[in-house]
C-alpha cells in the first residue's frame, strides 16, 4: 500500500477483475436480505443522495428521530444484517493491521448523481482500529481533507477494486465523494450497476 499521508494509505486495484465480479455476486445476495434504503439526516429529516445497507454483526444508520447510530437489524424490515462476505474480511485481516475483526461493513451505494459531503467517521466507541473502504464500480473523485472541516483537502481518483485505509492520525480527517466519473466505470455486469453507479464498502471496528 502507498502512504498518500501519514496514516491514510492506498491499495491501488487490490482486488482485480474476477475478484470484484465474485465480490460482487455476494453483495447482489446480502442486498436481496437487507435491501438498499435512503437514510435521512438526524435534524432536518433531508434525504442522503446515497443509498445504504449494511453487513456484519452491526449497521450504521441514521434518521430524523434517533440520529447516527449503529444497530444490529435493518432499519426498514427488522431483520438482521447478514454477514460480512469472507473476501472483505480477508482484505481486512491483510492490510488493517489491527488483531480484531470488523463488526460493521457498511455498503453505500452512489447513483450518477450521488456525492458525500466532507465528513468524519466518528460514531465508533474506540478510533484505535482503522477505517477500511473498497471501491467498486465507476471511478470518483474522492476528496481527503485534515482534523477541521476548514482544512486543505486534496483531491484524487478511486478506481474499482481500490482499497484505501484511514487509521491513526488519519482515522479522524475529514473525507468525502465529490462526484463519480462514469465515463471510467469498468464494465462489471450486475444488476446493481444497471444504470452505472459505484459501491463503497466500509469496514469499521465499532467497539
Amino acid at each position: 500500500m502507498a502512504e498518500i499521508e501519514p496514516g491514510a494509505r492506498l491499495c491501488s486495484g487490490y482486488f482485480d477483475e474476477a475478484a470484484q465480479i465474485a465480490l460482487l455476486r455476494e453483495l447482489e445476495k446480502a442486498i436481496a436480505r437487507a435491501p438498499l434504503f435512503t437514510p435521512t439526516m438526524p435534524r432536518t429529516g433531508r434525504p442522503f443522495s446515497v443509498r445504504m445497507t449494511n453487513c456484519g454483526p452491526l449497521g450504521w444508520v441514521s434518521d430524523r428521530a434517533r440520529g447516527y447510530r449503529y444497530q444490529d437489524r435493518h432499519p426498514e424490515t427488522g431483520e438482521p444484517w447478514p454477514p460480512i462476505p469472507p473476501v472483505l474480511l480477508a482484505a481486512w485481516e491483510a492490510l488493517a493491521d489491527y488483531p480484531h475483526p470488523p463488526q460493521a461493513c457498511l455498503v453505500n451505494f452512489y447513483g450518477r448523481e450521488a456525492r458525500m459531503s466532507l465528513h468524519q467517521d466518528r460514531d465508533e466507541a474506540d478510533f484505535s482500529a482503522p477505517i477500511l473502504s473498497v471501491s467498486l464500480g465507476a471511478d470518483c473523485r474522492f476528496r481527503l481533507g485534515g482534523g477541521k472541516r476548514a482544512d486543505s483537502s486534496r483531491v484524487f481518483v478511486l478506481s474499482s477494486g481500490d482499497v484505501m485505509t484511514l487509521g491513526g492520525p488519519a482515522r479522524l480527517r475529514f473525507h468525502g465523494v465529490d462526484r463519480l466519473l462514469p465515463e471510467l466505470a469498468p464494465k462489471l455486469a450486475s444488476p446493481l450497476f444497471a444504470e452505472g453507479g459505484r459501491i463503497n464498502l466500509t469496514l469499521r471496528r465499532v467497539t
